[in-house]
């Protein structure tokens, strides 16, 4: 083979997905669009997705491929480190072809609109159906014989999108007043009921996303009950979440040697999975699973909870702080000689490996616990390339129950057994097997999100190790903040990326340092919350129709600011609408606490206006944004604040322990400290209360807060938790 002859122009870029020979996102490569009349070549994807590496191999790394490439199109890389190109170009995909996912691959005219688009692209024809290459021909030809059309078709697309996110929203003061919460929480639950999948749990069909935030609106539906839900719809959503947890961290999509979860099971019964770990997942899934344990007090969700902050920690934790994004779904099989990089082969074993590694006796009794065959446990049918031929993808086909009876052994012995089989196993895969790639970005977004998990799973788990990991990636986040210009930074690898923070930044962040204040009840997070805020406020708020862009205001790459979720798709690529959090729904969230905390009724009334802003979206169909819906019953219904009030560390330590052992959805956790800061500064009630507190008294104060009053103070916990214990929802 010849060799390579073009030219690198991403080789400064930061994301390790980006080495190919194209142009990144930006003026250079749209410059020289126009200035050839070329339509431009738009692939997005990120470092760890596995059709964006098969697409990759298969066409990117085609010389014949390359060089009509080369020839009629300038080509562009994006990534997920900038959303806004992702938003705006996603949605053209759905709109068009109605699904969507990564590799996105979408053609432009050079003033960058879109004329067609979509996923992955097999390299050549296949049943009736263009291959890339064919493609990339059509389309070149058309743009030399009837370019015209082709623009006249990008401009009335962007158009479109235009009219539609500049259009009034349906919704307004008056039409807004009109939807009423528990109605609204009703259909999205009587929808994720209509679609559940009671005999494996989860919703609808293969393949199957873990869906989070469809489980914490259960959740939080579960415990409104006596607000929003009848008793039997409160039980039923409740059962559906804890259901699908179980069979989530019982089948081949929770990794039972690494620890933490797959990306999606490819069948319905979530055994076997896509293999990549994102860091967004393993972090809102320990919030699910946190919830869950925080309602039962079931040992079974606080393990899983504790087995996903093992792998994070262990895998995907930078020294100095921070989470990295992803691991790989792709590595080189453990064989001798093997050069082609397989997926699952990290976590995939044989049947007789397991004999030799583990001896007969025990690799039976893991066989029998975990779904292991001599010939493999995979279907055929969820294997397309045979890169899974006679390997086992472990899943606890039996209970350690039934394991124990048959092979009439205690239970505690088969416990025993089955731990130290596993980290056999755990060590020969980290010393001995080629590890996947690690995408070593550190995105603010995705470590926000880590730092909510890490803060609620500290309290939930009363586990301080826990805390001192999420304050120690909140301090490394704060490193990718300009503190003179309040703006965050999208990401760091090897150092500070060029990109700006996006909405989900700003949105993700905020939250987690509101949980990391209720768990540390340490003023400065709560400090930088608010800058962040104003920032966000500055850079992303609509002061017209209010709601949220994704996209700063200066962005003029992006041709439509677009608020996400109102051009709601349902066939999206985060699974349904359920997979990351909505980044209005998340801000609607921080305003209503902050403006608690804070006493800042301008914070409430943003929150409102953005449920406006949605309104039409919430009447339609709300089940396609179910934590939108768990904001929305929020502002609704009002925090319930519990401010403490003592001079005594411990007595505070011991008291916030007890009140976060119980389940109340709209709690917040405050304290009223002499001398503080922020909270004493802004809001008058605390700085009331605080400046009562003598420097000898260490007694308890707990006032319980809600409608804009405070009720009198309880000083023993006791009179606390029965209070609480009217709202809470126990099994």
């Amino acid at each position: 083979m010849s060799s390579h002859k073009f030219t690198n122009n991403l080789i400064n870029e930061k994301s390790p997905y980006l080495l190919v020979d194209w142009y990144p996102w930006g003026e250079e490569a749209f410059s020289k669009a126009r200035e050839e009349n070329k339509p431009i070549f738009l692939s997005v994807g990120y470092s760890t997705c596995h059709w964006c590496h098969v697409m990759e191999t298969e066409s990117f790394e085609n010389e014949d491929v390359a060089e009509i490439m080369n020839k009629h199109f300038i080509n562009i890389k994006g990534h997920e480190e900038n959303p806004g190109v992702d938003k705006f170009y996603m949605t053209f995909v759905q709109l068009q072809s109605g699904g969507g996912g990564w590799p996105m691959s979408v053609f432009l005219t050079p003033d960058l609109h879109p004329f067609f688009g979509g996923t992955y692209f097999p390299p050549d024809d296949v049943f009736g159906r263009p291959g890339f290459k064919t493609l990339l021909s059509r389309i070149a030809q058309l743009w030399i014989t009837n370019p015209d059309k082709l623009k006249e078709s990008g401009q009335k697309t962007v158009n479109q999108l235009k009219a539609y996110s500049e259009s009034r929203p349906s919704g307004s003061s008056s039409s807004a007043a009109k939807l009423v919460p528990s109605s609204v929480a009703e259909t999205t639950f009587k929808y994720l009921q209509s679609s559940y999948d009671d005999k494996q749990g989860g919703f609808g069909k293969a393949p199957k996303f873990p869906t989070p935030v469809q489980l914490l609106f259960l959740m939080d539906y579960y415990g409104y009950q006596d607000k929003i839900a009848s008793s039997n719809n409160a039980n039923k959503a409740l059962e559906m979440a804890l259901f699908t947890l179980q069979r989530i961290s019982a089948g081949g999509i929770h990794d039972h040697v690494g620890g933490g979860f797959h990306r999606y099971s490819t069948d319905s019964r979530w055994h076997v999975p896509h293999f990549e770990k994102m860091l967004y997942d393993q972090a809102q899934l320990l919030m699910a699973y946190c919830r869950a344990y925080q309602i039962t007090q079931d040992s079974q969700y606080a393990d899983t909870a504790r087995d996903i902050v093992r792998y994070v920690a262990r895998d995907l934790a930078n020294e100095e702080g921070g989470f990295y994004a992803a691991e790989d779904a792709d590595s080189l099989p453990a064989e001798a000689g093997a050069t082609k990089i397989k997926e699952g082969a990290f976590c995939v074993w044989t049947a007789s490996e397991l004999d030799e590694r583990l001896g007969p006796d025990t690799a039976s009794l893991f066989a029998y616990r975990y779904g292991v065959k001599k010939d493999g446990n995979v279907d055929p049918d969820q294997d397309p390339h045979n890169e899974l031929k006679g390997k086992n993808v472990l899943f606890e086909q039996h209970t350690l129950e039934d394991t124990a009876e048959k092979f009439g052994i205690p239970i505690v012995k088969v416990e025993s057994a089955l731990k130290k089989a596993t980290s056999t196993l755990l060590c020969i895969r980290q010393n001995e097997r080629p590890k996947p790639r690690r995408d070593e970005k550190i995105l603010t977004s995705w470590n926000g999100l880590m730092i909510s998990g890490l803060a609620q799973a500290s309290q939930a788990l009363e586990d301080d190790s826990l805390l001192a990991l999420a304050i120690k990636t909140a301090t490394f986040v704060r490193k990718m903040y300009n503190e003179d210009t309040k703006r965050m930074i999208r990401s760091f690898c090897e150092g500070l990326s060029k990109i700006e923070g996006f909405l989900d930044d700003y949105s993700y962040l905020i939250q987690g340092l509101i949980d990391l204040y209720e768990a540390t009840l340490d003023e400065q997070w709560i400090q930088w919350a608010h800058e962040l805020q104003q920032s966000q406020d500055e850079l992303f708020y609509d002061n017209v129709y209010g709601g949220y862009y994704s996209t700063r205001r200066e962005d003029d790459s992006i041709l439509v600011r677009l608020k996400e979720g109102t051009i709601r798709l349902i066939a999206d690529p985060w699974g349904g609408g359920g997979g990351k959090y909505d980044r209005n729904a998340v801000a609607i969230r921080n305003l209503t606490r902050l403006s608690v905390l804070l006493q800042d009724t301008s914070l409430s009334d943003k929150a409102r206006k953005t449920i406006e802003a949605f309104e039409k979206t919430l009447m339609t169909y709300p089940f396609s944004m179910p934590y939108f819906v768990s904001a929305f019953i929020l502002v609704d219904i009002g925090i319930k604040e519990l401010l403490l009030a003592t001079n005594s560390e411990q007595i505070a330590k011991q008291c916030q322990r007890a009140i976060n052992r119980v389940f109340v959805p709209n709690k917040l956790l405050a304290r009223a400290v002499k001398n503080g800061g922020i909270l004493a500064q802004k809001n008058s009630v605390i700085r009331e209360i605080a400046s009562k507190l003598e420097d000898t008294d260490e007694r308890i104060s707990v006032y319980i807060c809600e409608n804009f009053a405070c009720g009198m103070p309880f000083h023993h916990i006791n009179d606390v938790l029965a209070n609480l214990d009217k709202h809470a929802r126990h099994v």
